[in-house]
C-alpha cells in the first residue's frame, strides 16, 4: 500500500509541475495606460508588486511556464520599455515589466469568452497623465466673437483585445469602425463651427463607462458611437441608429445586439456585477427627457442621411440598453453602419470610399441637427437672416450693424450677388 501512496504523490507532483502554460503575451498601448495580457490555458495563482530604481512591475505566477518568446514592447509605448521572463523556484514563472515612468498597476483574471481563453490582464496606468497623450484638438478661432465650436465625441467601438465582429476573411469590426471614426473626425474638424474628439485613436480598448467620461471631460455636445455588428442570419444588412431605452430593447434583434455590446465590458476587464445600483441611478438621471429627445432627433436625422448613402436595416431609430449611451447629460446615439456577417455589407464597409461616404452621411445628419438646435454660445447659434427680394448685402449689413466684409467671409460670398430665399449667418457685432 505504501509504494502506491508514494507513486500517487509523485504523479501529483508531476501534474503540478506541468501546471499552467502562458501561451502568449500581448500588449495594447493607449494614450494614458498600457494593457498587458497573458493568455493562459488554465487559471493560476499570481502575485504582483512594484519595484523602483529602476521602475518595474513584477508578476510571479505559480506552477506556470512560458511557451513562446517574450514579445518586444512597442517602441511608441509611453509606459512599457520591455518585458522579461524567467523560471522561478523550479515550477514558477516571473514576468518583469520594465517601465519608462511610474505607474499604478491593476490586475485581474478573466474567464474564457468566445474569442479568448483564460487571461491575466495587467493594466499599467500612468501616475501623471501627459496632456499630450490624450488627443484634444486645438479650438479654432473661427470668428472674432466669443462663439465656440460644437464638440462631437466620436467613439469607435471595441478595440485592443476586443475585436468586435470578425468575418471569415478576417475583417475586424474594431478596424472598420476606427477608420470611419477617424474620417468622421477629420470632416468634423474641417466643418465650420464643429470640432471632433476621438474617444480612441488607436488599437486599444477603452472601458464603456470610460468612453462617457472622456466625452464629458471634453464638454461634448453630442456622443456618437460607431459600430459594424454581426447577426445570426447573413441576409440581414443595412445601417441602423440606436438611442437609449428605459424599458429595454424595442425588438428581439435590438436586445440581442445590446447584450453583445454590453458584454464587451467583460472583455475589457470590468465586471458589472456590483454596478446595479449605479446603473439604476444613471437610468433614473436619464429620465430627464431633454437628453433623450435630443438623441432621438439627431438619431433620426443621421438615419435619414444614411438612407441616402445606402440601405437602411431599420427606417426608424431603435431603442436599446447599450451601456455606452447612458450618459445622463450628453445626447448620445449608436450607429450600426452595417453587418459584417452580410458579405455585401462587409465588402462595402472595408472599402475606404464607402467609409468616406458613411462618414459624410453621419456628418450631414449631425450638422442638420445643430443647424436647427444650436447650443447657446456656439457658432451655430449665430443669428440667421432669410434674404428677401430686393435686399442687398449693404442693406443687411447695416440692419445688423456688421460690415459687408464680415458678412461675405462668414457666408463665403465672393461678390455682391445674393439670392432671395437664401439664409445668411449673421456674425456677432464686435465690441468696441
Amino acid at each position: 500500500m505504501r509504494p502506491f501512496v508514494i507513486g500517487l504523490g509523485c504523479l501529483l507532483a508531476l501534474s503540478a509541475h506541468a501546471g499552467v502554460n502562458v501561451e502568449n503575451i500581448r500588449t495594447w498601448p493607449a494614450p494614458d495606460h498600457t494593457r498587458v495580457v497573458l493568455d493562459l490555458d488554465h487559471p493560476t495563482e499570481y502575485a504582483l508588486f512594484v519595484l523602483q530604481d529602476p521602475e518595474r512591475v513584477v508578476v510571479d505566477l505559480r506552477d506556470t511556464r512560458l511557451l513562446k518568446r517574450v514579445p518586444r514592447a512597442n517602441p511608441g509605448d509611453r509606459l512599457l520599455a520591455g518585458i522579461r521572463a524567467a523560471p522561478r523556484k523550479r515550477t514558477g514563472l516571473r514576468v518583469v515589466l520594465d517601465l519608462k515612468a511610474p505607474v499604478r498597476p491593476k490586475s485581474f483574471l478573466l474567464k474564457p469568452n468566445r474569442k479568448y481563453g483564460h487571461r491575466l490582464v495587467i493594466d499599467l496606468h500612468a501616475k501623471a497623465v501627459d496632456a499630450a497623450a490624450v488627443r484634444k484638438p486645438a479650438r479654432r478661432d473661427d470668428s472674432p466673437g466669443t462663439q465656440r465650436d460644437v464638440i462631437v465625441a466620436v467613439d469607435a467601438g471595441h478595440g485592443g483585445e476586443d475585436p468586435g465582429a470578425v468575418t471569415r476573411s478576417k475583417i475586424r469590426e474594431k478596424d472598420v469602425v476606427l477608420a470611419i471614426a477617424r474620417e468622421l473626425a477629420r470632416r468634423l474638424d474641417r466643418a465650420r463651427g464643429m470640432r471632433a474628439v476621438l474617444i480612441r485613436d488607436g488599437d486599444y480598448y477603452v472601458g464603456l463607462r470610460r468612453r462617457m467620461e472622456i466625452a464629458r471631460r471634453h464638454d461634448a455636445d453630442l456622443f456618437v458611437s460607431i459600430h459594424a455588428d454581426s447577426f445570426r442570419d447573413p441576409r440581414v444588412s443595412g445601417s441602423s441608429v440606436y438611442i437609449l431605452s428605459h424599458r429595454g430593447a424595442s425588438s428581439e434583434a435590438a436586445r440581442w445586439l445590446a447584450e453583445r455590446e454590453n458584454a464587451s465590458d467583460f472583455v475589457g476587464g470590468v465586471s458589472l456585477d456590483d454596478k446595479d445600483g449605479q446603473l439604476a441611478s444613471v437610468l433614473l438621471d436619464l429620465s430627464q427627457t431633454a437628453s433623450l429627445v435630443a438623441s432621438s432627433d439627431v438619431g433620426m436625422r443621421v438615419l435619414k442621411s444614411l438612407g441616402r448613402a445606402g440601405k437602411r436595416h431599420k427606417r426608424r431609430v431603435e431603442r436599446a440598453g447599450f451601456l455606452v449611451l447612458k450618459s445622463p447629460d450628453i445626447p448620445s446615439i449608436l450607429v450600426e453602419t452595417g453587418f459584417l456577417t452580410n458579405p455585401s455589407d462587409a465588402k462595402r464597409l472595408s472599402n475606404p470610399k464607402h467609409q468616406r461616404t458613411v462618414a459624410q452621411a453621419i456628418l450631414n445628419g449631425i450638422r442638420g441637427y445643430f443647424d436647427d438646435n444650436p447650443p447657446p454660445g456656439t457658432l451655430f447659434a449665430m443669428q440667421r437672416h432669410t434674404i428677401a427680394r430686393g435686399e442687398t448685402l449693404s442693406h443687411i449689413a447695416a440692419r445688423y450693424r456688421v460690415s459687408v466684409k464680415r458678412l461675405r467671409v462668414e457666408n463665403k460670398i465672393a461678390g455682391h450677388m445674393i439670392r432671395a430665399g437664401d439664409v445668411l449667418r449673421i456674425p456677432p457685432r464686435q465690441s468696441n
